[in-house]
């Protein structure tokens, strides 16, 4: 299904809401993995009761317990608990310690390729091969090979995946200012000077995708030269990172890291109140744009895609495809269950959860109903063309981030210290491409 035809309707902002029903199916597919014991894939017993735990990174307010509710009142034989877990360093790590301890997680949503790397290593991800009643390829498209690991699935990608710079379309108008199609990071910083007013700030970044412009970059050029060295001092690096410092220290119209990191910045608060007009972050945006209770605002958000630093549109990729990885715990001595579970919330059990822009990515899932999540009664709070043309007309490629967590932290630590001043562009560069490289001689 094309992104337009996903968006056919659009005009229409009143759409009826689908009901959610829980169709569990009545195939009993068996793992045959080799994580899997007898007892832990055994077929679910006719009046037993199965409870499972799923861990996700989402506040059960916006999405998830909705889901979760729907399911059990249509499953009494298959409840499901929801666990939230904050999607940063600190939250992965619980997770993972849950796991490793035996704690009760059933299924567990990853929602980066290094994450879900580590999991697999550690034996936690179960292969889903043995699983032989939904084709996950057919259901969600060519974009679920971004989500093969060593050309098998250890979990389902359930969510089209937005990343883009919101905008104060108010602010835009008062400056005479058009919403970007496309762009470059040079222009995003003309409009962040051109925006910002008195000591504010034009523009703001959520951390989570702070380096992803690097990535959009190096995950098509590749990490590595041709002699198996780091590609960390391609030039586009050296770019970003003078272009994003100049923002912070010359133009003053983006927060010096220092401050953003201590001060533990309020990134959307600070958006949706109106001190900021720019926001580079995801789709997880509307799960707060949508609440006027604790964010109210007076103003439309437009959206713009991300910016790229390359001059070449056609050189483009940018992060998103596919998200929300979700698997079955390979230690977990409920898989058929799981399994069962996972297959209606991939087909369209999930669609509360698109009020915080998880929208979903199976061809089977009611897509109408999941727009009216979307929306819900804030559709004329939106520049509803520039929402359209982000979320589901941009036909820019996508790219999944699969960098090894490992290269991910050290690297962000060095580009930590330049913006924080304490080393200089050509030492973080240096570094940057030593520790790399010292990476790969061990893991080779």
């Amino acid at each position: 299904m094309s992104k337009k035809t996903w968006f056919a309707g659009m005009t229409s902002l009143v759409i009826a809401s689908g009901v959610l029903t829980g169709c569990s199916g009545n195939g009993n597919a068996v793992n045959t993995g080799a994580e899997a014991s007898p007892s832990a894939s055994a077929p679910i017993t006719s009046g037993e009761t199965v409870k499972l735990k799923m861990w996700g990174g989402v506040p059960p307010e916006s999405g998830p317990q909705a889901v979760v509710d729907a399911w059990n009142k249509e499953n009494p034989n298959i409840q499901v608990e929801y666990v939230r877990y904050v999607n940063d360093d600190e939250g992965n790590l619980k997770l993972d310690t849950a796991m490793m301890t035996g704690q009760d997680v059933d299924l567990f949503v990853n929602y980066t390729l290094s994450h879900t790397n580590k999991r697999i290593d550690s034996g936690f991800a179960l292969d889903l091969s043995g699983f032989t009643d939904y084709n996950i390829e057919e259901k969600m498209g060519s974009d679920s090979e971004n989500w093969k690991i060593n050309g098998k699935f250890y979990g389902v990608p359930t969510t089209k995946s937005s990343y883009f710079v919101a905008l104060n379309k108010d602010a835009l108008d008062a400056a005479g200012l058009e919403v970007p199609k496309e762009w470059t990071w040079n222009e995003l910083r003309e409009y962040a000077v051109k925006l910002k007013t008195g000591d504010g700030y034009g523009f703001l970044q959520h951390i989570e995708p702070y380096a992803d412009p690097l990535d959009s970059v190096l995950s098509q050029e590749g990490y590595t030269k041709a002699d198996g060295t780091s590609k960390l001092d391609q030039p586009l690096v050296k770019s970003w990172l003078e272009t994003l410092n100049g923002m912070m220290a010359t133009d003053k119209s983006t927060p010096p890291l220092g401050e953003q990191l201590t001060s533990k910045m309020p990134v959307e608060q600070e958006f949706l109140s109106g001190n900021v007009p720019m926001l580079n972050i995801g789709a997880w945006l509307l799960r707060s744009s949508n609440n006027f209770t604790d964010f109210p605002r007076d103003f439309k958000i437009a959206f713009a895609p991300v910016p790229r630093l390359t001059e070449a549109a056609s050189d483009y990729v940018t992060r998103g495809g596919l998200g929300d990885y979700i698997s079955i715990n390979a230690k977990s001595k409920k898989q058929a269950a799981a399994w069962e579970f996972l297959k209606w919330y991939a087909d369209g059990g999930m669609a509360p959860m698109a009020s915080g822009g998880r929208v979903p990515a199976s061809k089977d899932a009611d897509q109408a109903t999941a727009l009216d999540n979307l929306l819900g009664d804030k559709a004329d709070t939106y520049d509803l063309d520039s929402l359209k043309y982000v979320m589901f007309e941009n036909e820019t490629p996508t790219y999944v981030r699969s960098l090894p967590q490992e290269v991910i932290d050290m690297r962000t630590q060095e580009y930590e210290n330049y913006f924080l001043g304490t080393q200089s562009l050509d030492e973080t560069i240096a570094k940057m491409v030593s520790r790399h490289n010292e990476f790969l001689k061990l893991n080779k």
